[in-house]
């Protein structure tokens, strides 16, 4: 076992070794694979972002119950027991015909129109705040709610929830994608100097094979290459996006302060760095093996 682990440190050593001589190949190889995975990176960084503002934008979405214009106080009074009592409803607003009148007035160009009219044309209205915020969930609760007498509309606050977990779950599938097809890529850069490597060394892979090395033995150092390759590619994707996020942090948080909005860049948190380095590292690993797979045949 001992010795099993010495000759792990031993390639690990060689592969960095081997990075080492070659420095201009090495970084122009790192900063390849670093940019192409800064990509997916990236775009997590801003989606994560996107999940922060639709969270923190708004308003929580409701449901406005109107009355009937001729309803009384106490049709009102009714619909309201029920609101309070209903166990999928979280709070219900009253807002009077007579404060509407009032804050409509006060809105500029409304007042010498409204004061033409001979009654209140606003009716009782309700402002509902559910449990279950979902868009099935509302759409339930706003068809269930329109069956109830006295109610003449009720007006759903969740077509932009509907449209906004879209636009999410779009983002993510997209970012799936490009991560797939850059991880395709990393794999065949990786695929490419492991080759080289291999061919370079050929000679030296034959003589440790003439002295009685097993095939475990020789692909070791080279699967330590590429695994090394992919986690360094990995950290330079990692510094891009940080640096991105540092970059754009202050122009971003004024853009979003012009629309009253709340945006914060950040560099990918501890579990999404993780999975980058560890993902990164293992698709190295993966592109060295399979040109292991065909290279060692052919050296």
């Amino acid at each position: 076992m001992r010795a099993w682990l010495h000759h792990h440190l031993l390639s690990a050593a060689l592969a960095w070794r081997r990075l080492a001589a070659a420095p201009i190949n090495s970084l122009l190889s790192l900063l390849a694979i670093g940019i192409a995975l800064a990509l997916p990176a990236g775009g997590q960084m801003i989606l994560a972002g996107a999940r922060q503002l639709a969270a923190g934008t708004a308003t929580t979405p409701q449901i406005t119950v109107f009355m009937h214009i001729a309803s009384d106080q106490a049709a009102s009074g009714e619909i309201r027991a029920r609101l309070e009592k209903h166990g999928g409803v979280r709070q219900a607003r009253f807002l009077a015909r007579e404060e509407t009148l009032a804050r409509m007035k006060a809105g500029p160009g409304l007042r010498e129109v409204i004061e033409a009219l001979a009654a209140n044309p606003f009716p009782d209205a309700f402002v509902v705040t559910v449990r279950d915020e979902t868009p099935d969930a509302m759409e339930r609760m706003a068809v269930e709610l329109r069956k109830w007498p006295g109610v003449e509309h009720v007006q759903l606050d969740s077509a932009w929830v509907r449209r906004l977990d879209s636009l999410l779950r779009l983002g993510r599938t997209v970012l799936l994608l490009l991560a797939a097809l850059l991880g395709g890529g990393l794999v065949a850069i990786t695929f490419s100097i492991i080759r080289m490597q291999v061919l370079t060394q050929r000679a030296e892979i034959e003589v440790s094979r003439l002295l009685g090395a097993t095939e475990a033995f020789i692909r070791r150092p080279f699967l330590y290459h590429g695994f090394l390759l992919g986690l360094g590619g990995g950290a330079i994707a990692w510094m891009l996006v940080a640096g991105a996020a540092t970059w754009l942090r202050a122009p971003m948080a004024e853009l979003a302060s012009l629309y009253d909005l709340t945006l914060a860049l950040a560099p990918l948190g501890a579990a999404d760095s993780a999975l980058l380095l560890v993902c990164a590292a293992g698709l190295g690993w993966l592109g060295a093996l399979f040109s292991l797979r065909q290279s060692l045949g052919q050296a």
